[in-house]
C-alpha cells in the first residue's frame, strides 16, 4: 500500500470519527453552544487520534522500513501530516478566535490535553521530518495557554465595568453576582491547569498568584455591586442590596475551595460588611418611626402631668399622642407596603433581619401603648388611632422581603 493510499485512509477514517476542517472564520460564525460542542468533539478526536491512530500509523512504518530509521521517519510524516495539519488547524482557529469569558474553561480543556498529549507526539513524531509537526504541536500548546490567560485577564476587567441594566427592582441578588460566583467556583475545577498555566509565564509561586487573581475578581464584582446599588432612590434598598450581594458571596465562599485561598481573615471581613449594611439598613428605614414612639417632645411645659386629665395641657398632649399614633400609623403601613416588596432570598438572614427590627420597634411600641393608651382609648373612636396591636406589627413584619408583587398584596 502506497504512502498516499495509506495517508487517504487515515484522512478517511479523521472524517467519518467527524473531524471537520474548520478555519478561524468557520468558528467566528458559530453559535457558542455550537462550537462548545465541536471542541468537545476536537479533544475526544485528538485523544483517539494521538493515541491509536497515530500510534498504529507509526507501527507499520516501523515495521515496513525496519532498520531504516530516516525512511521510517519519512513515510510517517507523509502519511500523518494531512491528518495532523488538519487538527490541529482547528485548535489554532479557537485559539486565535475573539475572546469571551466563557471560552476560558474549553481554552483551559484544550491546553490540558496539549500538555497531556505532548509527550507521545514527541515519542511519534520523531527526527527531522516530523519536526515541523513538532513545533506545530508546542506553538498551539503555547498560544492556547496565551489565549487562555488574556481572557482570564479581561475577565477581572469586564467584572469591574460590566455595565448590564438589569435592575433587580427588590434588590435581591444582582444576576451578575452568582454569573461571577459561579464563575469563580469553576475556576477551582481547573486549579492545576490554572496553577501551569501561570508557570508558563514564569509568574512566581503559582498558588500566590491564583489567590491574588481571586481576590481581585472578589473586590471588581464588589466595586462594580457598589456602582450598581446607587441606581436606587430609597437609600435603605440600597443597603439591603449591598447585605444580600455581599451575603450570597460570602456564603457561596464559605462552601467553596476559594476559602482555602481566600482564608477566614477575608470570611470574617465580609461577614462583617453584610452585618454593617444590615445596621444601615435599619436605622435608615426604621429610626424615624421610633421617633414616633418616644416620650420627647410630649410631656408637656407645666411638669408632664400627661395621662392627667387635670390642668389646661392635658387637652393639648391627648392631641400630641393622637398625632404621633396617626404619624406612626402612616408611616407603618407605607413601609409595609413597601419593604414586603423587597426581596431578602436567603432565608436565614431574612429571618434574622426581621427579628432584628421586632427587637427593636416591639418594645418601643408596647411601652408607648401602655403609657399612652389609656387616654386614647378614653376618648372618641379610639381605633382610628391605635390601628394595630402588637401582635398585629408581629404579623406585618413577618411578610417584609417576601418580594411580593402589588397585585398580591392587594387579595
Amino acid at each position: 500500500m502506497s504512502r498516499e493510499t495509506r495517508a487517504a485512509v487515515l484522512e478517511q477514517s479523521l472524517r467519518k470519527l467527524g473531524v471537520e476542517k474548520l478555519g478561524k472564520e468557520d468558528v467566528q460564525r458559530m453559535q457558542w453552544e455550537v462550537l462548545e460542542a465541536k471542541i468537545g468533539n476536537w479533544i475526544h478526536f485528538m485523544r483517539i487520534s494521538v493515541k491509536l491512530l497515530f500510534a498504529g500509523e507509526k507501527k507499520v512504518c516501523d515495521q515496513i522500513f525496519e532498520g531504516v530509521d530516516s525512511l521510517k521517519e519519512q513515510c510517517f510524516a507523509d502519511v500523518t501530516g494531512t491528518s495532523v495539519a488538519v487538527l490541529l488547524s482547528f485548535g489554532e482557529a479557537i485559539a486565535k478566535s475573539k475572546r469571551s469569558p466563557e471560552k476560558l474553561f474549553v481554552l483551559l480543556d484544550m491546553y490540558e490535553l496539549m500538555r497531556e498529549l505532548q509527550p507521545e507526539m514527541e515519542t511519534n513524531f520523531q527526527g527531522k521530518y516530523c519536526m515541523e509537526m513538532r513545533e506545530s504541536v508546542v506553538v498551539l500548546t503555547k498560544r492556547l495557554a496565551q489565549t487562555a490567560q488574556e481572557t482570564f485577564g479581561d475577565f477581572e476587567e469586564a467584572v469591574e465595568k460590566d455595565a448590564t441594566k438589569t435592575a433587580v427592582l427588590d434588590g435581591t441578588v444582582h444576576p451578575l453576582t452568582s454569573y461571577v460566583i459561579n464563575y469563580v467556583k469553576f475556576l477551582f475545577d481547573y486549579q492545576s491547569t490554572l496553577k501551569q498555566l501561570f508557570q508558563e509565564f514564569d509568574e512566581g509561586d503559582a498558588d500566590a498568584r491564583l489567590t491574588v487573581v481571586t481576590t481581585r475578581i472578589m473586590q471588581a464584582l464588589q466595586s462594580n455591586l457598589d456602582g450598581k446599588s446607587k441606581q436606587y432612590k430609597d437609600p435603605a434598598l440600597t443597603q439591603l442590596f449591598l447585605m444580600n450581594n455581599i451575603h450570597y458571596i460570602v456564603r457561596s465562599v464559605r462552601r467553596s475551595e476559594a476559602k482555602d485561598l481566600l482564608g477566614d481573615d477575608w470570611v470574617q471581613i465580609h461577614r462583617r460588611i453584610v452585618q454593617q449594611h444590615a445596621n444601615q439598613y435599619k436605622r435608615i428605614s426604621w429610626s424615624k418611626i421610633l421617633q414616633c414612639l418616644t416620650i420627647q417632645g410630649l410631656s408637656s411645659s407645666s411638669g408632664g402631668q400627661l395621662g392627667s386629665d387635670s390642668g389646661s395641657n392635658s387637652g393639648l398632649s391627648r392631641a400630641m399622642v393622637k398625632e404621633r399614633f396617626k404619624t406612626f400609623n402612616i408611616q407603618f403601613e407605607e413601609l409595609h407596603q413597601r419593604q414586603s416588596q423587597w426581596s431578602v432570598p436567603d432565608s436565614e438572614l431574612r429571618e434574622s433581619l426581621r427579628l432584628a427590627v421586632a427587637e427593636v420597634l416591639l418594645p418601643a411600641f408596647r411601652s408607648f401603648i401602655r403609657r399612652f393608651g389609656p387616654m386614647i382609648e378614653n376618648g372618641k373612636n379610639p381605633q382610628k388611632y391605635i390601628r394595630f396591636s402588637p401582635e398585629d406589627l408581629e404579623r406585618m413584619l413577618a411578610e417584609f422581603f417576601e418580594g411580593k408583587t402589588w397585585s398580591e398584596q392587594k387579595r
